[in-house]
């Protein structure tokens, strides 16, 4: 008897706060993929960083880790809506070579003669260009599919061998540089950084878009009758949200400018230089910033427009989405395009960070891309995405990869590690989508 009243308690207790946690999540409508997948990126930094005697979790390893991360993430916020639709490109990383070539020629070979190498038009031409021409490729992918009827494996495996071909071809192999002063921002670096001031800017003005958002969209549920979450869990919403932006950004400008570079600022800013040095911070990186806007950007054409409703239409059962009038074929080709205009900006800022484009640029990133999309909860069996989770799988790739280098591990042993964690990530998606059935 006596175990018996210990141990009705005890569960009760326990049913208790299962329930208590369901109904949390319920009222604050967190994605617990999302969180999952925070909390295991968490677990991983914490691993690494233990691991590597406190080298991981320093303002300059997470500083570079987000610019590392920054081509991929942009990449791999298309990949979502390709895979959505039941469809895979893996020629995004050849397209990216390629563009980032023809980009890198124009600014050191074709436009100096023209307009001078340090024309202020210089980088818009070069960029412009690249991404018309990534839009090209990736439309001229999306209608092979469409209207040919060809698979886009296929299709799209062909392109990773022909545009790694033709960017080899382009300079016969040769490595293209410098590129111009003004596209190197794009890059990151100790100039293609905002400053700490501009930094905390940013920051203030993102904590002020989510306490908007959450105004909003609680203003919209009223209108149209939905249900209102808590006002509690509005509270938690945006304060989580803003500690976590405010968090980035302190991080950010934690990481001071190398000794040479700061002694150079001071020399061309005309100031003195102390006995002790000068601490400046460097705050967000450019291609940090573009990825974000790329990000959101992309988030508002998947939910706000009829795009995006259209994609998840053709990725849930196609043959309705036909049936129900829309143009399926026209989808996929605008898809398609859109994501080689993506990679023509992941080839902006790859070719802008190393200063040079070579024959070897974008190797692999297919592969990298597709894995983030997938890590982050885009479902191979299509219908279901997040670009929110794209972007965390990037930096979880990135992570990966980062912590590897630091704990001096072999590039094959690395590719076995990031190969396993694929594998089990789309075995966790088929766990998942079993169990939601």
């Amino acid at each position: 008897m006596a175990d018996h009243s210990l141990a009705t308690p005890a569960h009760g207790a326990r049913a208790s706060n299962v329930s208590a946690l369901k109904r949390f999540f319920q009222a604050t409508e967190i994605d617990t993929r999302l969180l999952g997948m925070v909390i295991a990126l968490g677990i991983i930094w914490v691993g690494f960083d233990i691991l590597s005697n406190g080298l991981f979790l320093t303002s300059r390893n997470l500083w570079n880790l987000s610019v590392q991360a920054a081509s991929v993430s942009v990449m791999a916020t298309g990949m979502v809506l390709v895979i959505v639709t039941r469809n895979i490109d893996l020629s995004v990383g050849s397209i990216l070579g390629f563009v980032g070539m023809i980009m890198a020629v124009l600014q050191a070979r074709i436009l100096p003669p023209i307009i001078g190498f340090e024309h202020p038009m210089m980088w818009i031409i070069a960029l412009s260009a690249g991404i018309l021409v990534g839009t090209a490729i990736g439309a001229l992918h999306g209608a092979i599919i469409a209207f040919l009827g060809v698979p886009a494996f296929i299709v799209t495996l062909g392109g990773l061998l022909v545009w790694r071909g033709a960017a080899w071809m382009v300079t016969s192999g040769a490595t293209v540089a410098p590129m111009d002063t003004t596209y190197r921002l794009m890059g990151g670096g100790a100039d293609g950084s905002i400053g700490v001031t501009a930094s905390w800017i940013v920051g203030l003005v993102a904590c002020l878009m989510i306490v908007l958002t959450i105004l909003n969209t609680r203003r919209q549920r009223r209108r149209f009758g939905f249900p209102l979450r808590p006002v509690w869990a509005e509270y938690f919403l945006v304060i989580s949200g803003c500690i976590a932006v405010l968090g980035a950004v302190w991080v950010a400008n934690s990481y001071y400018m190398p000794v040479n570079l700061a002694r150079r600022y001071a020399e061309a800013n005309g100031i003195a230089w102390p006995e002790g040095g000068l601490q400046i911070g460097l705050g967000i990186a450019v291609p940090v910033l573009i990825a974000i806007g790329i990000a959101m950007v992309m988030a508002f054409i998947t939910n706000r427009t009829r795009f995006g409703r259209y994609v998840f239409a053709i990725g849930g059962n196609p043959e309705a989405a036909e049936l129900a009038g829309i143009k399926v074929k026209w989808v996929i080709v605008k898809l398609f395009a859109l994501m080689g205009a993506l990679c023509a900006i992941a080839a902006a800022i790859s070719t802008a960070r190393l200063n040079a484009a070579t024959n070897a640029q974008g190797t692999l990133d297919e592969l990298y891309t597709i894995a983030a999309a997938v890590i982050g909860g885009t479902s191979l069996a299509g219908g279901v995405g997040t670009i929110a989770g794209a972007m965390l799988g990037a930096v979880v790739m990135q992570s990966l990869n980062s912590g590897m280098v630091l704990l001096g591990l072999d590039t094959p042993l690395q590719s076995i590690v990031i190969g396993i964690v694929l594998v089990v990530a789309v075995w966790l998606d088929t766990v998942y989508r079993s169990r939601a059935k």
